[in-house]
């Protein structure tokens, strides 16, 4: 199966994140979604990793499921929090053999309480260090935020530390975000500490203004007043969210395309008609 820094090697990619359903509800949303937006062709997918591995099992069968099945290559996301270096061999072990090639490796989002559970790794970088090591000669993938990391201190060691992540790894995704001089700003920080790996950005049309202040709270993302503004007088109409949501991503997306990204990383949130319609935006390019 290709690597994706064989892909980005070749040019700009478009791609799909997907997450792991937890009901049966969400489940069919995810099928119906996945159908809908495979046939769009992306670059490769990945799919996400509940906090402490919640969602290990669900992530590895959707993961093994989509490599095989689709045309394109799908990556697992993979968090160090509270896991054991035996689990996480093994869980490369299965990858490998099933012909995973790529691996988002993460440092995972800590308990909402506030506990340190156990496990072997402290920091992401440690756990890029497993995978690289691993005889399968995974591509690894690691996570930027163009706003700092919320548990970062700085922003020079912020900057410092990713780029130390980054240069183990062989590209990255960003959080989302909504500016592209933040996006911009991160990838001129990288490249004056000599790290110049591709950074995929990661944009979200996002379908609901409570779920987007919840996640933007929760990594520190800034919603520009301007959009902030529209969404309080859209109040709570679904459908004029979701068109807004659309209209900035898509927006977002073409000003990055004339930033020079490597590619765009689109977050479905498992709905297929809001990246569709954006993804139909950008038929021009990539």
């Amino acid at each position: 199966m290709t690597t994706i820094a064989t892909l980005l090697r070749a040019g700009p990619t478009r791609s799909l994140e997907f997450f792991p359903p937890r009901t049966d509800d969400a489940e069919r949303r995810f099928r119906f979604a996945l159908g809908e937006l495979s046939v769009l062709e992306p670059s490769f997918a990945s799919v996400t990793y509940g906090a402490l591995g919640s969602t290990q099992e669900r992530t590895r069968e959707i993961v093994l499921h989509m490599n095989e099945e689709q045309t394109f290559p799908t990556m697992a996301h993979l968090t160090c929090v509270g896991h054991t270096r035996a689990e996480v061999d093994e869980l490369l072990n299965q990858y490998a053999k099933a012909g995973v090639r790529n691996i988002l490796a993460l440092g995972g989002d800590p308990p909402a309480d506030g506990s340190h559970p156990d496990g072997d790794f402290t920091h992401a970088i440690e756990l890029v260090e497993v995978v690289r090591a691993h005889p399968a000669d995974f591509c690894v993938g690691v996570a930027a935020h163009p706003e700092l990391h919320p548990r970062s201190p700085d922003r020079a060691s912020d900057r410092r530390h990713l780029a130390a992540k980054l240069r183990l790894a062989d590209f990255a995704i960003t959080q989302f975000f909504f500016r592209v001089s933040d996006y911009e700003r991160l990838v001129d920080e990288l490249a004056a500490l000599g790290c110049d790996r591709p950074v995929l950005p990661g944009v979200m049309p996002f379908v609901s203004a409570d779920g987007l202040r919840r996640m933007a709270a929760m990594n520190r993302t800034t919603i520009p007043e301007g959009i902030a503004t529209q969404l309080d007088a859209i109040g709570g109409d679904p459908k004029a969210v979701e068109a807004l949501g659309v209209e900035v991503a898509a927006r977002l997306c073409r000003d990055l395309m004339a930033a020079g990204a490597p590619g765009l990383h689109l977050y479905t949130l498992n709905r297929a008609s809001p990246v569709r319609r954006v993804w139909d935006q950008l038929a021009d390019w990539g």
